[in-house]
Parts: structure tokens; sequence; C-alpha cells
């Protein structure tokens, strides 16, 4: 296994060498700069909602405390802007971490997952559910706390009727706090 930068080990490793059961993680550090945002938003309205909760949630089932779509501000062939008000009465602020609350990366992970699925179920009528089969290039680099506003950048690279391949990018105050790409299934 190559790192790019110097991992922090959990676990020991008396031979050197990484085992299946110590956990590696690299953290992107200052100077690790984020590529380019996917696309220019400076031309959209960020205030401008396109579909709202209840057009949202038409189209995907995710409910309550999984909700993780308050509103798509912009969707068009491949492109989408949505975003998620981080709450402070979100599930999992009491626990993670308690006195400093940080949106786990994996709640990051399904935003995005979620956003791609609201564009393919949008498109195919067909599909009911897109399944989350797959996370490639994901990067955390930023916290995301209650009170903010994380939006959303998806474009599609590659969607065909059986799957869905997007590039996904979350940003905070127009500082990108997550990247990665996001594949799904219709089921």
């Amino acid at each position: 296994m190559q790192h790019d930068k110097a991992p922090m080990v959990i676990g020991t490793a008396s031979s050197g060498r990484y085992s299946q059961r110590e956990a590696v993680l690299t953290f992107c550090s200052h100077d690790d700069m984020p590529p380019p945002l996917l696309f220019d938003i400076s031309a959209y309205d960020l205030d401008q909602l396109q579909f709202g909760v209840d057009a949202i949630e038409r189209v995907n089932p995710h409910r309550h405390q999984m909700r993780m779509l308050d509103g798509v501000i912009y969707m068009d062939e491949d492109r989408v802007i949505a975003f998620h008000d981080v709450r402070d009465d979100e599930f999992w602020v009491e626990g993670h971490i308690p006195g400093r609350p940080v949106m786990p990366g994996v709640l990051l992970i399904e935003t995005a997952a979620q956003t791609a699925s609201f564009y393919m179920l949008s498109r195919l009528e067909s599909a009911k559910f897109m399944g989350f089969v797959g996370a490639s290039d994901i990067k955390f680099r930023g916290q995301v706390v209650p009170g903010k506003r994380l939006l959303v950048l998806a474009e599609m690279v590659d969607v065909r009727s059986r799957r869905c391949v997007c590039k996904a990018q979350c940003l905070i105050d127009e500082t990108m706090v997550f990247e990665g790409t996001i594949t799904g299934m219709p089921m």
C-alpha cells in the first residue's frame, strides 16, 4: 500500500508492514490543494430552488434523519447543485464528537449518493430506488459542523440505464470539504 502523505497508523506492526487489521488514515494537508470546482457556480442563484423537500421525497425514498437533501438548486442534463442544511438537532450531533460536533464523513458520502440518486431517478421512470454500489477517490478536506449549509456539486461522468457514475464535491462557505466519485445502480 503506497501513500503520498505520511499515514497515521492505528494499531501495531512488528514487521513494519501494514496488516489487514490495521487502519491507515491519510489526511489532506495544506500542501494538498483542492482541485478546481467541477463547474463554475458563480452564474447560479444559490438561493433559488428548482426542487424542494416535497419534490425530493417524491423521487428519493430517504426519509426523516436519513434524508440528506434539503433542496436542489439546479439540475440539467449532466450537472446538479443541491444542499443540506446541517442542523444542531441531527442524530449524530450528540455523539460525534461530544462538545465539538463534526458531521461524519460517511454522511458526506451519503449526501453525494443521494444527489446522484435524485438525478438518476428523475430521469428513469421504471426505477424506484438507486442502490449505492461504490465510492472512490474520496478526500475529506474540512469539517462540517451544525449551522452551516453544505452545498453539493455533482457532475455525471457515465450515465447508462443500469449505472450512474458521478464526481461530487461538497462546499461549506465556498471551501471544499469533500470530493469523490460515487457509483449507483437503479434497482
